[in-house]
């Protein structure tokens, strides 16, 4: 799973305005449990372990098997799909006490190899405790993936600067989701937060356990906090990583980054002003903003040609967006914007890999063949708006404060012609023990979402990164304060007496 891969699809989920989700319920405990008789089929099923059939897995000595779960839980004894799954064993059989299932966050990743990027971060007594699995969510990569036929990546795009492109983006949103029902059918409706969680269930199931513990990123918070409400009882030791806040997630969560997105493009023109000798995009942070403003507008008159692809108003925004996500990015984006303004000039200029890649994944559906899971599971966990006025006057009140922004966290996406949700949103409110951690500098999720998903679970304790402005912490962002309180957690079951603060 490549970097910018990760920072991609952890939090390119919706385009919308801001506001509510709507009433939301979760279902009671009870009709879960009741729902269980029904799934007695899959309970003893077994498992066929094998060589991963993929470089890094093979080589850490993890075996892969395919979970049949029902497509639909209503239905237990209709149509079914897959769940493919990896287990690194716990390193020590002595001191085995279960497994720890995970997820990377999206939704959209897949996850079978998620847990080979946190493991070096994992002390010993924690890789000798667990059975590390990983899983591919339904829908996504191995597990029955989706497949809506688009020939685009992510469908995350911004508006335009004026209601014509606003129009335009629209029906090509509403395009995508046509296409999606027409290819996918009913299936579509299947491939949900709440549905995954009950997939991680029967993976407990299956594998004979009576409780699981877990590690994610970024929508994978969302993901364990409502396996949480739904299976409390099945609750062991989790950690919630660059967190979301429940009651935002749908059309406010991605309109939440904007205010905080322009605040990280304010920290790279101050940046980048200082090394003007080396990219020349101005002496002042006033000046390097303008520069990519500039850049944006032009886009939307004049679409800039580039190492074979066409950028224009709709993807400049989204481009910064994923480049801007940590700072050790800040010298490839300067570098970006520089090739940027030569190739509008009309100059022939090389492309940068990172650029490259960033535009594959929204422009081709081959280097994203993920997109299709992803959009399916954001717009069938929640209904969104279907009136283009609420997405366009969001976009007029906000583009003053956030002029790159606002045009891609408050415009229409897919969700917006979705069939409409099986099933109203889990409202997560229990005191179930968690660690969660969060930076202040978070671009994907801001740290107030980890701050309000601590007061949803009140038995968790919030550990906080201050003055980092990056987003998965454990695993990828080294810091040994975060790693030791993890770490503890894991090894031992205790949280902290209260929340802890740890400096970047």
């Amino acid at each position: 799973m490549t970097r910018w891969r990760t920072t991609l699809v952890t939090m390119a989920v919706t385009a919308g305005m801001a506001g509510g989700v709507g009433s939301a319920a979760a279902a009671p405990v009870e009709a879960e449990s009741a729902q269980r008789g029904g799934l007695s089929r899959f309970h003893d099923q077994r498992l066929d372990w094998a060589k991963c059939d993929t470089e890094a897995l093979d080589a850490a000595g993890a075996q892969c098997a395919d979970v049949t779960v029902p497509l639909d839980y209503e239905r237990p004894r209709g149509r079914t799909i897959t769940v493919a799954i990896s287990r690194l064993k716990a390193a020590d059989p002595a001191k085995r006490r279960g497994i720890m299932l995970s997820n990377p966050g999206g939704p959209g990743n897949p996850g079978l190899d998620q847990l080979l990027l946190v493991r070096p971060a994992m002390s010993a007594e924690v890789t000798a405790q667990y059975d590390l699995i990983g899983m591919d969510p339904r829908g996504i990569g191995r597990s029955s993936p989706v497949d809506c036929g688009w020939s685009t990546g992510f469908a995350l795009r911004a508006a335009g600067p004026d209601r014509k492109s606003f129009d335009q983006n629209h029906a090509a949103q509403a395009g995508l989701a046509e296409q999606c029902a027409a290819k996918e059918g009913d299936r579509i409706r299947h491939f949900t937060t709440r549905n995954t969680a009950r997939d991680l269930d029967l993976v407990r199931e299956v594998l004979g356990e009576r409780k699981i513990s877990y590690f994610s990123w970024s929508y994978g918070t969302y993901l364990g906090a409502v396996y949480t409400q739904m299976f409390p009882q099945r609750t062991d030791r989790f950690v919630l990583d660059s967190a979301i806040d429940p009651a935002r997630y749908g059309p406010s969560l991605l309109a939440d980054t904007g205010k905080v997105n322009e605040a990280a493009l304010d920290r790279w023109a101050e940046w980048t002003a200082r090394r003007d000798g080396e990219h020349h995009l101005g002496t002042t942070a006033k000046q390097v903003r303008a520069a990519v403003e500039g850049l944006i507008a032009g886009s939307a008159k004049q679409p800039i040609r580039i190492g074979g692809h066409t950028v224009d108003a709709k993807l400049l925004p989204v481009l910064y967006f994923i480049l801007l996500d940590r700072p050790d990015r800040y010298g490839p984006t300067a570098a970006a914007t520089r090739n940027l303004l030569e190739a509008a000039a009309g100059r022939q200029v090389a492309i940068d890999p990172l650029v490259e890649g960033s535009l594959l994944a929204l422009t081709s559906g081959q280097a994203a063949p993920d997109a299709d899971g992803q959009t399916a599971v954001t717009c069938g966990d929640v209904a969104y708006p279907g009136n283009p006025d609420k997405y366009w006057n969001d976009i007029q009140r906000n583009r003053a404060k956030e002029p790159v922004y606002a045009a891609m966290v408050r415009n229409v996406s897919p969700c917006a012609f979705w069939p409409k949700p099986k099933e109203k949103p889990t409202v997560v409110t229990n005191n179930r023990p968690a660690l969660i951690v969060q930076a202040t500098g978070d671009t994907r999720t801001p740290y107030e979402h980890g701050v309000n998903l601590r007061k949803a679970l009140t038995g968790s304790r919030l550990v906080t990164l201050k003055d980092v402005p990056a987003h998965a912490i454990f695993g990828l962002y080294p810091n040994k304060c975060v790693e030791d309180q993890v770490n503890t957690y894991l090894a031992t079951g205790t949280l902290p007496a209260r929340d802890v603060t740890c400096q970047g």
